[in-house]
């Protein structure tokens, strides 16, 4: 029971569907063979401008949710302090009550030096154990939860870098172990991103404007265990973007971003025909790679070769219009080749905000047949604490 409660949380999460190997034992290009790591929350968007414009974000406008696209944005935020407040019902189309809690705040403490943290909370709900006979023996809340810090440098008037340090937690059954041998423990790991933020002002006929570019490797760490024997990737990734202001006139202005992404995770090796003499071998060497050689491997180890590996690339844009940097309308498109998890949805969005905080919401709305992700919602309300504080003189 509980392994298969592992992998359901591992392949529907992060992947948005479930496939079977044995069903193919011969394995062929047109297979489905997505990336499979552990602790797929870390993958979720958190914040609702993000999310409703189709999960952009690493090279747009810096905000209070900075700390999950690129930290390095922190260093160019207007105000010294701020902090956000996110909710995200997950997978509202198979349960009722999992879902995503999202907090991250930053304070620049210096001209060029920016501290920032998040915490998220990914909650799966209550899962009910039965014994062989189906009897109700015990109800579990299984959860993954991330806390982090941040430290970003403005290291000349256009970029800056950063630095973050995190702990992982996930804890898929709460410790109901049996003392069969195969019970599950609660896993822990340790990881940390590296971060890159050009912005720099673009002078247009019709105003100043701006240009951003942004790089971030996020999770770099060790691999997470739930049995003493057994250790999983988590998803480190690489985050690449772009992202340009156009001021139309004096109150109205549209941004254009797009992102791509790369899991840096091997893939988990294809077993060619029941009498594969090799697989046995591969196998073993996937489970003992570590997580850093993994980062190199996942360039070059896709069964398909070059090809297939260009098919874990990611790729999603996105649009916000606004209007006296007050009423923002934001739309975007988010795709996954559909061997490497199918995840193809349009998102739109609303916001708005005044000098002390800000109000977003997103919405998913999936291309894709039978996609878990399919009307998501998030909702994130952000404090600017300088706002507040001149509110109160």
């Amino acid at each position: 029971m509980k392994r298969i409660i592992f992998s359901l949380v591992i392949v529907s999460v992060s992947s948005g569907y479930l496939f079977s190997q044995s069903g193919n034992p011969q394995w062929t290009a047109d297979v489905p063979n997505p990336v499979l790591t552990a602790v797929p929350a870390l993958s979720i968007t958190p914040d609702a401008r993000g999310g409703g414009m189709g999960d952009v974000g690493v090279a747009t406008k810096p905000d209070e949710n900075s700390q999950y696209w690129n930290p390095a944005k922190y260093a160019f935020m207007e105000s010294e302090a701020g902090f956000s407040l996110s909710y995200t019902p997950w997978l509202r189309k198979l349960v009722n009550d999992i879902n995503l809690g999202y907090v991250a705040g930053y304070w620049r403490f210096s001209e060029r030096n920016t501290i920032s943290t998040s915490l998220r909370y990914f909650s799966l709900g209550d899962l009910q154990l039965t014994d062989p006979q189906g009897n109700h023996v015990n109800t579990i809340k299984p959860y993954e939860m991330a806390f982090d810090v941040a430290w970003s440098l403005l290291l000349s008037e256009k970029l800056s870098g950063a630095v973050a340090l995190r702990y992982i937690r996930s804890d898929l059954n709460q410790g109901q172990n049996t003392g069969t041998g195969n019970d599950m423990y609660p896993g822990n790991a340790f990881a940390a991103d590296l971060a890159f933020f050009y912005n720099t002002p673009v002078v247009f006929s019709s105003g100043d404007g701006r240009f951003g570019a942004g790089i971030n490797i996020s999770n770099i760490g060790s691999k997470i265990s739930y049995q003493e024997t057994v250790s999983y990737f988590i998803p480190t990734n690489l985050r690449l973007g772009a992202s340009l202001d156009y001021p139309m006139d004096d109150y109205n202005r549209i941004s254009i971003s797009a992102d791509v992404n790369k899991l840096l995770v091997p893939s988990v090796p294809r077993q060619y025909g029941s009498t594969d003499p090799t697989y046995a071998s591969r196998l073993d060497d996937y489970k003992t790679t570590s997580s850093i050689a993994g980062i190199f491997k996942s360039f070059s180890d896709a069964p398909g070769g070059f090809s297939e590996e260009l098919k874990e690339i990611m790729w999603s844009a996105g649009a916000e219009y606004a209007y006296n940097n007050q009423f923002f309308v934001r739309a975007g498109y988010f795709n996954e080749n559909k061997l490497k998890g199918n995840r193809k949805f349009f998102s739109a969005g609303l916001g708005f905000k005044l000098n002390v905080f800000a109000l977003d919401a997103g919405y998913v709305i999936s291309v894709a047949q039978q996609n878990p992700l399919d009307q998501t919602l998030r909702i994130s309300l952000s404090f600017d604490l300088n706002g507040i504080k001149n509110l109160a003189n």
